[in-house]
């Protein structure tokens, strides 16, 4: 009588076809926009669901290959993007996986790659528009300037459920005159440190070129123009400058903030629904490189 023969050991999953990982790799841009609420932030963390951790997987998906994306900016948790730019780098043997089809005369080259990434991101991210990189180019170092916009609404029921999510409500009146005259002096390069939440070895000097302010009816606008931001640093002027739109403080305690070489415990940071990174500005293609090499030396003043 023959002995039953062992049962045979399943086979190890099939790994998913990959490029060569040494293949020279093809820079992308991509324009990306996304309802921050439901988001931790940017930054991939491990355990949170993140902005650049969902685009990262549904562009794994897509290459077959592990890949990973930078920003211009990495923004905080539940702060929102509608021209947020970001750059990723792919095998260029992966880059067929890109095409669902040949494409047409005309079309640009990654119309198809912008359909289908639709389709494996969530309803609150979308990447606009996705094209080559510019020799040099990098979302983050060769950025000129980041813009942002902070919406608030001073209307006695708070804010229209329709913007529930975009606008925060603000329930005391606010002195736009006097925020503005405030604003103006802290515009310039200057030591931020009491607008930022500390973070080792990284500097608090910024060009802060753009603070004003706009009333329609309610809503109260920020136009927030910098070559950079620390951590927090938008919603902290923010919260600062409306300090002085309550009469609680005056332009010289805003502007005396500046000599400041820590966060400052005097105000509170603007809430996060409030803040949209709306555009970032970079050079000339042919100033890319420039750029990026200027920007990272470590600034001291």
């Amino acid at each position: 009588m023959r002995r039953p023969r062992p049962p045979t050991p399943p086979r190890p999953p099939r790994a998913p076809t990959s490029p060569d990982s040494n293949a020279e790799a093809v820079r992308l841009r991509l324009d990306i926009a996304y309802d921050g609420t439901e988001f931790a932030g940017w930054a991939v963390q491990a355990g949170q669901r993140t902005v650049a951790g969902v685009l990262d997987e549904a562009l794994t998906t897509v290459f077959r290959t592990p890949v990973r994306l930078f920003a211009a900016g990495r923004t905080d948790t539940g702060v929102h993007a509608t021209g947020q730019v970001a750059h990723v780098d792919v095998p260029e043997s992966a880059l067929r996986y890109a095409y669902s089809r040949a494409r047409r005369d005309g079309e640009p080259e990654f119309l198809a790659l912008t359909r289908r990434l639709a389709r494996f991101l969530p309803a609150d991210v979308r990447a606009l528009r996705v094209e080559r990189a510019a020799p040099g180019f990098d979302a983050r170092f060769s950025a000129l300037r980041r813009h942002y916009v902070y919406r608030l609404s001073t209307a006695r029921y708070g804010v229209m459920p329709q913007s529930a999510r975009y606008v925060t409500a603000w329930p005391r009146p606010l002195d736009v005159e006097a925020m503005s005259e405030a604003s103006q002096q802290l515009l310039g390069l200057n030591d931020f440190a009491a607008f930022c939440r500390h973070r080792e070895g990284a500097t608090t000097i910024r060009d802060l070129q753009r603070l004003d302010w706009v009333r329609d009816g309610d809503l109260v606008t920020a136009h927030v123009s910098a070559d950079a931001f620390c951590w927090s640093m938008v919603r902290s002027l923010v919260g600062a400058v409306l300090a002085v739109g309550e009469h609680r403080r005056d332009a010289a305690w805003c502007a005396g903030l500046l000599n400041a070489s820590r966060r400052s415990s005097d105000f509170t940071a603007a809430p996060a629904r409030g803040l949209t990174l709306v555009g970032v500005d970079y050079p000339p293609d042919d100033q890319l490189g420039a750029r990026t090499a200027i920007t990272r030396e470590l600034r001291t003043r």
